[in-house]
């Protein structure tokens, strides 16, 4: 009688097959996909093990509010409806991206006729969206030797976007250092925020001014806007000072003059401080009650 040599290693892998056999086994070609939005993408559910027939498929969307069915007892439901299909056995194809699909999936298979009768994978999915056109706040003009700050915002791209700015369509470099087109000027630049402020801005920082908001998915820029640097005329402004303060002093003397002479007094004659004019030659002023004016009357004198 021919006895085969007994190897353990040997009798576990049986035992692994056959419990293989009896199990529902799912993967995942990538757990962690991206798209573009309105860009198709595969989100990939493999049955790798499985003796059951006809199993049971079902994908939820996982967020923050909890799970939801995608795909349900044979037909695309929810978020998906219309903008999804299933390809054997379990892949979840999305035709149409959005934004709001960006999430994690849970594809889970159910074999009642096998041992382990329930397996499940989870999908990583992000939608990336292209920035739209930056708003940018460029200042028309600065004086020489002050601070000046530009600013550059958009909020609809995803991931959130990093910032550039240019200038003269040039790009501005992190570091002024670096560059020597820039070694003279004086900024700090945040790619996070997209602020681009002017400690001291001089002569040489007179320009046209653009951003860019950039991220995976595309950039968007915003068009270019002029800014100018000017002098501060000191001697303009000194000379301007003088010509006030001369015409203050000339009214402050015009004033005092007029209240001097008489021509801002409120008081008015009346009947009881009124002044008999001097008696002329041959005429006498007699004043009457009922009219309070004055009369005259002729004399002669012989």
């Amino acid at each position: 009688m021919l006895r085969l040599p007994y190897r353990r290693g040997f009798g576990i892998h049986l035992l692994n097959c056959y419990f293989s056999a009896l199990a529902v086994v799912l993967k995942s070609n990538n757990e962690s996909p991206w798209t573009n939005e309105f860009d198709k993408i595969e989100l990939s559910c493999l049955i790798e093990s499985i003796s059951t027939t006809n199993p049971r498929i079902e994908w939820k969307k996982i967020t923050n509010e909890g799970p939801s069915y995608v795909y349900f007892d044979g037909k695309i439901s929810g978020d998906l409806e219309n903008r999804a299909m299933i390809r054997e056995p379990a892949t979840l194809l999305i035709t149409n991206a959005t934004r709001s699909d960006t999430a994690k999936y849970r594809c889970e298979v159910t074999a009642s006729e096998d041992q382990k009768s329930v397996d499940e994978v989870v999908i990583d999915l992000v939608v990336r969206v292209k920035p739209v056109v930056p708003k940018c706040s460029v200042p028309k003009s600065v004086p020489f030797g002050k601070s000046a700050e530009l600013s550059c915002v958009e909020e609809e791209g995803f991931p959130k976007s990093q910032y550039q700015w240019f200038k003269n369509r040039e790009e501005i470099p992190d570091d002024p250092k670096s560059s020597l087109k820039f070694f003279n000027s004086s900024y700090t630049l945040n790619a996070d925020s997209g602020t681009l402020k002017f400690i001291a801005v001089r002569k040489e920082d007179a320009g046209e001014y653009s951003c860019r908001a950039k991220n995976d998915a595309g950039y968007s820029e915003c068009p270019p806007q002029k800014m100018e640097v000017y002098d501060i005329d000191v001697v303009g402004i000194i000379l301007g000072v003088l010509v006030v303060v001369m015409v203050l002093v000339c009214m402050t003397a015009g004033i005092c003059c007029a209240y001097k002479r008489g021509y801002f007094s409120g008081q008015k004659p009346t009947g009881n401080n009124y002044k008999v004019p001097a008696k002329g030659d041959g005429v006498d002023y007699v004043r009457t009650e009922d009219e309070g004016d004055f009369r005259h009357k002729s004399s002669f004198v012989i």
